[in-house]
């Protein structure tokens, strides 16, 4: 049997989601959690564009045919391995031929298939239209080396709800950020993956996140949100800089001293030369403290310049001598509460 779904009511259940778009089309942006089993290669669905714009639209339908004839079995077999109990949601890009053919090849099968109305551009559509929305975000602020994302993580153990955006990111926020291995997802599927996370929440109770800049990487905190990060309420860890030094030569002193001398490169016109030449003769001499500390003097700047953009009356300080997230989440929470005593 195949019924059409809402993206909303698609997202509230908890069949898998099968995407049948090429490749490619998975790979820059999908429903977060969603399977991919590709109809057609990256290839073959080129050819099949060309056929339709160059001859006709049922020559187009018989290439595709020519395609998918061999790969049925393969489709059906791969399906079930996604869902045995032969329930399922498909959809393609726009909810035609693609996700069409495989719902009734399914079907056919015995599977009970729902198929997204619209597609993946109707989840591109509703991702978008969750940014426009109003959230309860509550801001955990500090500079660089202050541990707020080990603290935001042991928050979210406590029972607070929690959006990490440098997870979503995959990337911490600097121009040491990627830590040499992490690839960050396309703007696309970062907006995806934050949309559903936003959704997920209950708009009753507060939604911690961490103060951040527009841009963490290389991707953009979509403009609505970012204004509600810059005027909500922050809880501004206020740690030594020794602290944070030392913290900070702890998490970087495991790089790649390349990477790391990369980065500061990079960095190197907002450093300034003498700085740069410093700390890159810190990072390959070892002398690890120092290097942060020659950094640490623009990520301070920038963190500084930031924060002189928000209502003073916004931002609530936290003095710590520790960089340690649970004995911090209990501070950002005891002054958490105190706040909502007094409003």
């Amino acid at each position: 049997m195949i019924q059409p779904i809402t993206v909303e009511d698609a997202l509230q259940s908890n069949l898998p989601v099968i995407d049948v778009r090429t490749p490619a089309e998975f790979e820059h942006a999908h429903i977060p959690g969603a399977f991919n089993i590709p109809i057609f290669s990256n290839e073959e669905l080129v050819v099949i564009v060309t056929t339709y714009k160059q001859q006709s639209r049922e020559e187009a339908i018989l290439a595709g045919f020519d395609f998918v004839g061999p790969k049925w079995s393969s489709f059906i077999k791969q399906a079930l391995t996604v869902a045995p109990d032969k329930k399922v949601i498909v959809h393609c890009w726009r909810g035609g031929m693609r996700s069409g053919a495989f719902a009734w090849a399914l079907s056919f099968y015995g599977f009970d298939v729902q198929v997204i109305s619209g597609g993946y551009k109707s989840y591109r559509q509703w991702a978008l239209a969750q940014f426009e929305k109003e959230y309860p975000l509550v801001i955990l602020g500090g500079m660089t080396g202050s541990g707020k994302t080990y603290a935001l993580k042991q928050l979210e153990i406590l029972g607070q709800q929690t959006i990490d955006l440098e997870e979503l990111a995959q990337h911490q926020g600097s121009s040491f950020g990627t830590l040499g291995h992490l690839i960050q997802p396309s703007q696309e599927q970062f907006e995806n993956d934050l949309a559903l996370q936003l959704y997920k929440q209950d708009l009753t109770h507060p939604i911690w996140v961490e103060d951040e800049s527009l841009t963490i990487g290389k991707r953009f905190i979509p403009k609505n949100i970012f204004y509600q990060i810059r005027s909500g309420q922050v809880y501004k860890l206020v740690i030594p800089q020794s602290i944070r030094i030392a913290f900070l030569a702890k998490e970087y002193g495991t790089l790649d001293p390349d990477f790391l001398v990369e980065c500061t490169e990079r960095i190197g016109r907002r450093l300034g030369p003498e700085q740069t030449k410093n700390a890159v003769q810190a990072i390959r001499e070892g002398r690890m403290e120092e290097f942060i500390q020659y950094v640490l003097v623009y990520y301070d700047k920038t963190y500084t310049t930031g924060q002189s953009k928000r209502n003073p009356e916004t931002v609530i300080t936290i003095q710590s001598d520790t960089t340690d997230a649970v004995q911090n989440a209990k501070f950002v929470l005891e002054a958490y509460a105190q706040q909502l005593s007094t409003t």
